[in-house]
């Protein structure tokens, strides 16, 4: 397995992330890696993400992970708009590798992450398959607090808005999250392949959301409620082996 560092400029800001090559005749199947939003100040010794790309590059994907703005060590501030902006380079990233099979790119998304490859993929037919874990079928945090600025606020004590002057305007950057409800753009992803993954014990976005993107998804398409499981799939053993499973018999398709 080979590493490297890539960073990517978008709207000047570098996105950092690091691509997992595996050994074996090119060009690979491959998997760009989407975070969720930070729940808290993230544990820069958590190697989570990194560890599930070894897992995946070890059965003969290329994988990509990457850190959103406002997250990690890449530049900015959160903004889901942007958070889309920083996908859409990284699949134009992938798609000018000569060891990238450009037929055969699927999109891994978690939480928010998964909310943005849904937004995106319906959009880029570069994209031949999706696979959402926990993802929420629209954002309601905004609509669950009386001041907008209070959401900021939680976001700034995390680290994930950094500058004083952003955003501009409070009522623009909800209104981006409204704009990117996966429940708008599921259906767009047929006939590429979709898979969701919800936990039947989600405590932050309820199974609820799960099902209302199954019912609004074109064929192909599978749900699987992992029994027990809570919002963090990436954790479960178990959701991340059916990924895992789906992405192998998905790749030759």
């Amino acid at each position: 397995m080979h590493t490297e560092v890539v960073t990517l400029e978008v709207d000047g800001l570098n996105i950092v992330g690091q691509l997992y090559l595996p050994a074996g005749r090119v060009p690979y199947p491959t998997v760009c890696v989407c975070h969720g939003i930070p729940a808290g100040i993230p544990d820069p010794n958590n190697r989570g993400y990194a560890l599930l790309a070894e897992q995946i590059c070890r059965q003969g994907f290329a994988v990509l992970i990457f850190n959103f703005r406002g997250t990690g060590d890449s530049g900015g501030n959160l903004d889901i708009l942007g958070w889309s902006r920083d996908l859409k380079a990284a699949i134009d990233y992938l798609c000018a590798l000569p060891e990238v099979d450009k037929s055969r790119l699927s999109l891994l998304g978690f939480s928010g992450g998964a909310a943005v490859s849904i937004y995106v993929a319906a959009q880029d037919d570069r994209v031949s398959s999706v696979v959402s874990c926990a993802c929420p079928a629209e954002f309601t945090f905004f609509n669950e607090v009386d001041e907008p600025q209070s959401v900021i606020d939680h976001f700034r004590s995390i680290g994930a808005i950094r500058d004083d002057d952003f955003p501009p305007s409070a009522e623009e950057w909800l209104g981006g999250f409204k704009l990117v409800s996966p429940i708008n753009y599921v259906a767009g992803i047929s006939p590429r392949p979709l898979l969701l993954v919800h936990g039947s014990r989600d405590e932050t976005v309820e199974v609820s959301h799960a099902h209302k993107l199954y019912a609004w998804a074109g064929e192909p398409k599978q749900l699987i409620i992992v029994d027990g499981a809570e919002h963090r799939l990436r954790q479960n053993g178990e959701a991340m082996a059916i990924v895992l499973d789906w992405l192998k018999s998905h790749r030759q398709k």
